[in-house]
């Protein structure tokens, strides 16, 4: 007991707590949660040589099907996929420990409706984790996780239940009795030790790959000498799961059989919130120091009641609900922006500005505060928070920005939402249910909450359309999942599964050499020459297994000793070619795509002949399609240094994707880059280009690589050595002490293929640039030929925009030309839209463009008012003071028409009008206005009705003014009509 005393004192006395210095200690003898987090880390860093690792960004890196990061084992799924690259610092590791950022919303894991309704659920939470790679198993992760927790963090042993997998009958899977031995060996009554069935007790990553039984931690808060063991697992508040620990031995295979998985792992996932909740001796995660601090906050500047903890019928008025919604939310909030997902119109920003919403409506209708205390509660958070995060006090201004301006956004869309639900309610028939498509708009298009359209509607005492509404909520939804990412199934002969990594590695197959990827030079005319690459073909890959032959006709992985080709990765995509057997010079194997997986090159074939291992092949890259590829991945680069250049260092890249024909590049952006930033940009790629500056290559260790001042790298895994790219200044140079040489050029990490000098890549277009949500834009471009034409297209639309704009100036007085420059204007705003041109040229262009539509609207506006303004004279004195005018009028359009009839009843306000006016096309126009001394016996709408009926038209309006048209046989019967129908009512 001595000893145990020792170590706590050691690992969780290391920092001040129980009244001392911290900030943030929880209650009086009680450990802070910084503590709590701290004592976690260092007793497993400290006493159990865990490597402890920092938290990894909420946006997922490389998982496209993961809206968030929502478990701490996520950043380690290429390990435990056995796909991790082995010279990457991840492969590395045997043992790691860290708190990981999770958030839960959207997607199969979802607790955003659920937050505030009780006091545990959360969209952000931490996840103190421990992980075994090959290392450990279940002996050594059980005695750590009780040994931490009865002896570090003291927590009573009555009061703790375990639990383990009773085993499945229906996969033949038998109970884990050895996990259960464990636990009694370490002293845990019988009584305490619960087997469960899968459901419980088996963990699973999705429905295929590595899996295997779990043992839970679970905590009674009650005790007192109590047996809880009835209480575990069945939902009481009382009873709650503290750690997971999972045994990764099995793999899930499509046919849904488990295989044992050929090396074991440990992943254990403990929630902070609830730890400090237990340690703090307190029942609701919202009463320790986690969120006391932002409570306090919530209550300064609401000013009302203080966070009582009351749920449901107690919580009159939901205050303590909003409570506890804002305070989470703005958590998350915090966490998601300063990790780069930016509330936005899809997957996981769609999300994000749901949660916003949500947090600025509990904000405005319950609390009744004004726009911008959201924001107000950051620096609390970043306190609580930022000594943990320190990546949130770097970005507190950024976040704060961010929530005011949408926040801002938001308020705006309720007001125009409650003003399209007021028009729509004015215009419904009395007992209509309100309709379903304006309420999807509503939600869809201006983010109007469904609850609150209902709520509002409930007001009115209207119901809405909610099986049409369902109906198109489930149309959105297949027409989503039909996208471009539907039913993309990873392929299944590039993409090694975890037995056949597992099987090549345990029969020491040798990773792929892919150096040959890097062997070309400029040869003695300015041309890239590729060194031919001569290989064997170790093992072939077809239907998940590996295999020694492959017939002819049959797709199949081919997997070398070595390879010329790229893989796919760090953004650029594979190369593509074709090998030949030795030998056998007339016959072509086509190389599809290529994929890199735990170190081993495959490369997708279509075999003409049967394939054998042991084969000797020739490798031949299609060297175009290559160059291309370099040249837009080093414009990436360069492109990459020119936005700092010009936007500032504060530019970080977002992402970004190099193929044959363009790049995209994302990037950080308070808002659209200005036309003059566009220029600057590619006036800075292009003097480099014009330098020919020599690219600099050259493989060092990581370690060294991360000193450099000024260098980029993005969010990813990198090989150990890793390459350095910099662009006109030597390695060397850059990887001095205190050399500011990385702050002049661009120098990046990167295993991607380059050109040799900046002269080859000719020219840069940005052809396109656009906000893809609220901070982050996107950029692509072209090089070479493609920029070129890109200008050239650009050039012959100004031209025809300055022979618009010259027509336009000489102010025609012709109706129809000036419509037929208008129509031209239209046209043009389209093609330039729409065609691949310098972007700061089409900007220019649309807005000449956009004036000069203005132009003609007011041109021909005027026009024909002075056309009406004459006709009218004309009619007005052949039928002076009659109480109705109808006659027939020559016009160019209904909408001068409509216009003569108006200009007639301004000058003669007592009098009512009917005008047609046959057209060239055999069509008769009809254009009509009431008196108003006649409503409401008189109603144009009708009279336009029963005028048009007789030409075989159709017509609306309303009472005062309407029109139609028709056809110009039934135009005598038409004016008779029109006589009668006036007479009748007057």
């Amino acid at each position: 007991m001595a000893a145990a005393g020792r170590l706590r004192r050691r690992l969780f006395l290391a920092v001040p707590w129980c009244g001392c210095c911290s900030p943030h200690r929880g209650a009086a003898g009680c450990p802070s949660a910084g503590q709590v987090r701290a004592a976690f880390l260092r007793f497993f860093q400290e006493r159990h040589g865990h490597h402890r690792l920092p938290s990894a960004p909420v946006r997922p890196r490389g998982d496209p099907r993961l809206l968030f990061v929502n478990a701490g084992m996520n950043q380690f799924k290429p390990i435990f996929l056995g796909t991790v690259h082995p010279r990457s610092e991840l492969a590395q590791h045997r043992r790691v420990v860290n708190s990981q950022k999770c958030v839960r919303a959207g997607g199969k894991h979802n607790d955003l409706e659920d937050v505030g309704r009780d006091t545990y659920h959360h969209t952000f939470f931490e996840m103190l984790g421990n992980w075994s790679f090959g290392d450990y198993f279940k002996e050594e992760a059980c005695s750590m996780a009780w040994e931490l927790l009865t002896e570090v963090y003291e927590i009573p042993r009555d009061r703790l239940y375990v639990t383990y997998f009773g085993g499945d009958p229906y996969l033949g899977l038998s109970a884990d009795e050895e996990c259960r031995d464990i636990w009694l060996r370490l002293g845990v009554p019988a009584s305490h030790v619960l087997p469960f069935p899968m459901k419980d007790n088996f963990w699973e990553m999705g429905d295929t790959g590595p899996c295997g039984p779990c043992t839970e931690i679970h905590y009674d808060h009650v005790g007192g000498g109590r047996n809880a063991a009835a209480l575990v697992n069945q939902g009481s508040p009382d009873v709650v799961e503290i750690w997971n620990l999972v045994f990764m031995q099995y793999s899930r295979e499509v046919e849904g059989n488990l295989l044992p998985l050929p090396q074991h792992h440990v992943d254990t996932g403990m929630g902070l919130e609830r730890l400090v909740t237990v340690l703090q001796n307190k029942r609701s995660n919202y009463d320790t120091d986690l969120f006391t601090p932002i409570l306090d906050a919530i209550h300064k500047g609401y000013r009302g009641p203080r966070y009582q903890g009351l749920v449901g019928d107690a919580d009159v008025g939901h205050v303590n609900m909003a409570y506890r919604v804002v305070a989470d939310h703005v958590r998350t909030l915090c966490v998601c922006i300063t990790d780069g997902i930016y509330p936005g119109l899809s997957g996981a920003e769609l999300v994000l500005r749901r949660i916003l919403r949500r947090a600025v409506r509990f904000c405005a209708e319950v609390f009744r505060a004004p726009p911008g205390f959201l924001a107000s509660l950051v620096p609390t958070v970043v306190e609580v928070l930022g000594d943990a995060y320190p990546e949130l006090t770097k970005n507190a201004d950024q976040i704060m920005d961010l929530i005011n301006e949408n926040e801002g956004a938001f308020l705006s869309s309720l007001e125009r939402g409650r003003r399209i639900i007021e028009r729509t309610v004015q215009q419904m028939e009395p007992s209509a249910n309100f309709p379903a498509e304006v309420a999807w708009s509503l939600y869809g298009n201006l983010g109007f909450p469904l609850d609150l359209i209902d709520l509002m509607l409930e007001e009115k005492g209207i119901s809405l359309d909610s099986a049409a509404f369902n109906k198109l909520a489930l149309e959105d939804a297949k027409r989503k999942a039909g996208g471009p990412q539907a039913g993309r199934v990873e392929d299944t002969n590039t993409c090694l599964d975890v037995h056949s990594l597992a099987q090549l590695q345990s029969s020491n197959m040798p990773a792929t050499d892919d150096s040959p990827k890097y062997a070309y030079a400029l040869g003695q005319h300015g041309q890239y020459e590729f060194s031919p690459c001569q290989a064997t073909v170790l093992m072939l890959y077809r239907d998940q297994s590996l295999r020694k032959e492959v017939g002819a006709g049959q797709r199949c992985g081919v997997i070398l000793d070595r390879t010329n080709f790229y893989a796919e990765q760090g953004g650029q995509a594979s190369d593509q070619g074709y090998m030949i057997r030795l030998g056998q010079q007339d016959i072509l194997f086509p190389v599809e795509s290529v994929r890199l997986c735990g170190g081993y090159v495959v490369h997708e074939v279509t075999a003409v002949e049967t394939l054998r291992a042991g084969d000797q092949v020739q490798l031949f890259v299609d060297e175009a399609q290559r160059l291309a590829c370099m040249t837009n991945h080093t414009a990436t680069h360069l492109l990459n240094f020119a936005l700092r250049h010009v936007l500032g260092d504060n530019t970080e890249q977002r992402g970004s994707h190099v193929t044959a024909e363009r790049l995209r590049f994302d990037f950080d952006a308070k808002g659209p880059v200005t036309v003059e930033q566009l220029q600057q940009v590619e006036q800075v790629v292009q003097d480099v280009i014009k330098r020919n500056e020599v690219v600099h290559m050259a493989e060092v260790p990581l370690t060294l690589a991360r000193r450099v001042q000024g260098l980029r790298a993005v969010d990813e895994g990198y090989p150990d050595p890793v390459r350095i790219v910099s662009l006109g200044v030597p390695v060397e140079s850059v990887l001095t002490c205190d050399s500011e040489a990385a702050m002049q050029t661009s120098v990046e990490l990167c295993c991607g293929t380059h050109l040799l000098q900046t002269g080859a890549m000719e020219d840069l277009a940005i052809i396109s640039e656009r906000q893809l949500v609220k901070g982050i834009s996107r950029v692509i471009a072209v090089t070479g030929g493609q920029a070129k034409q890109a200008r050239e297209v650009g050039q012959c639309l100004a031209m025809e925009v300055d022979s618009v704009s010259l027509r336009m100036k000489q102010r025609s007085t012709s109706i129809p030309e000036m419509q037929n420059l208008s129509k031209e204007v239209g046209q043009l705003t389209k093609v330039v839209a729409s065609t691949a041109m310098p972007q700061w040229q089409r900007k220019e262009l649309q807005t000449i463009l956009k004036a000069l539509q203005r132009t003609a609207n007011t041109a021909i506006k005027k026009l024909e008012v002075q056309q009406a303004e004459e006709k009218a004279q004309s009619v007005l004195a052949k039928h002076c003071n009659q109480p109705v005018i109808i006659d027939t009028v020559p016009a160019d359009s209904l909408s001068i028409l409509m216009k003569v009839v108006n200009q007639l009843c301004d000058k003669s306000p007592g009098t009512s009008v009917l005008l047609l006016s046959p057209q060239a096309s055999g069509e008769v126009f009809c254009a009509c206005q009431v008196s108003k001394n006649c409503l409401p016996a008189f109603s144009a709408a009708d009279w336009a009705v029963a005028v048009c009926a007789q030409m075989e038209g159709k017509a609306g309006g309303s009472p005062v003014v309407a029109k139609g048209s028709g056809n110009a046989k039934g135009m005598q019967g038409a004016l008779n009509t029109a006589l009668e129908f006036a007479q009748s009512k007057l």
